[in-house]
């Protein structure tokens, strides 16, 4: 029986590994309920809205003392968006940059990533706000995902600086000119209503810098999230004999130092560098990590 479209988006999109779907649709999910009931309050049918709650309660305030009273806004601001054009730009480059991000590195590096990324975001923000030339008459806050964007765009333009896409106006671009257009104009852009996200988004994006620099030199932060369960199974201690099946297993996964020269190889040549069997042990390096 042939398959139907809407279960084979559903495997193809959320059965898969990525995280970056999921991130996706909390973000249009509430984009879509603060509208819906938007529009609700403007037909009179419901008094409340709840784009002002949003606002008030869920978005990063720039006010210390705001921000001590609502702490979970250090997590709730990255997935709140009110504009159509921010959430549709944000939600298409974390699809096209996050997906080229997992192609080298696992899944566990990119949460962690945009995870620490969006914390940072929320610590640095708020102390923005004892700094006076960022003070505002009004109460001022941040939303949306631009702080943790920052960071996987810088990440990946750190990684494979040479690595080549192809854009319908320009030809082909390296992902580290791509990169640098991106954090400039975003920063500008951002900088013109809101000067302490500007500087914000500069300090997450070199966090993904730096990442990745120390990615490079062997520290991996995001082992931070590599949760080691005890195996339940009983050992039985046996006289120095081993199946085959666990030679060649062992020998088919890529150790550490190997995966570190061939990231090293990318961030100088770039990814198309690599010859065939260095791809396939980053391939191997990244799915067993997954």
């Amino acid at each position: 029986m042939k398959e139907s479209v809407l279960k084979a988006f559903w495997r193809d999109t959320y059965q898969s590994r990525s995280p970056i779907p999921f991130i996706i649709s909390v973000q249009v999910l509430i984009f879509v309920l603060i509208h819906l009931f938007e529009l609700l309050g403007d037909l009179n049918v419901l008094q409340f809205s709840l784009g002002g709650f949003i606002n008030t309660h869920l978005t990063l305030p720039l006010s210390p003392a705001r921000f001590i009273e609502q702490p979970w806004t250090i997590i709730s601001y990255s997935f709140v968006y009110q504009g159509l054009f921010q959430i549709l730009f944000d939600c298409l480059w974390l699809y096209w940059i996050g997906n080229t991000f997992l192609n080298f590195l696992n899944t566990r590096q990119f949460l962690f990533l945009y995870i620490s990324a969006v914390l940072l975001g929320g610590l640095i923000y708020p102390v923005l706000g004892l700094v006076p030339v960022f003070q505002t008459s009004t109460p001022l806050s941040f939303h949306g995902a631009s702080f943790a964007l920052g960071s996987i765009v810088a990440a990946i333009a750190t990684l494979v600086p040479k690595s080549e896409i192809r854009l319908l106006l320009f030809g082909n671009v390296t992902l580290k000119n791509l990169a640098i257009v991106f954090i400039a104009l975003s920063a500008i852009f951002i900088g013109m209503v809101n000067k302490a996200g500007a500087v914000t988004f500069l300090f997450t994006s070199f966090w993904g810098l730096f990442f990745i620099r120390a990615l490079q030199q062997g520290n991996d932060f995001s082992l931070f999230f590599q949760i080691r369960k005890r195996s339940k199974l009983k050992v039985v201690h046996s006289k120095g004999i081993k199946s085959a099946y666990t030679y060649r297993h062992q020998s088919d996964l890529p150790n550490q130092e190997e995966v570190d020269e061939i990231l090293d190889k990318i961030s100088i040549s770039g990814y198309d560098s690599l010859t065939s069997q260095e791809k396939e042990v980053l391939f191997k390096a990244s799915n067993d990590e997954r």
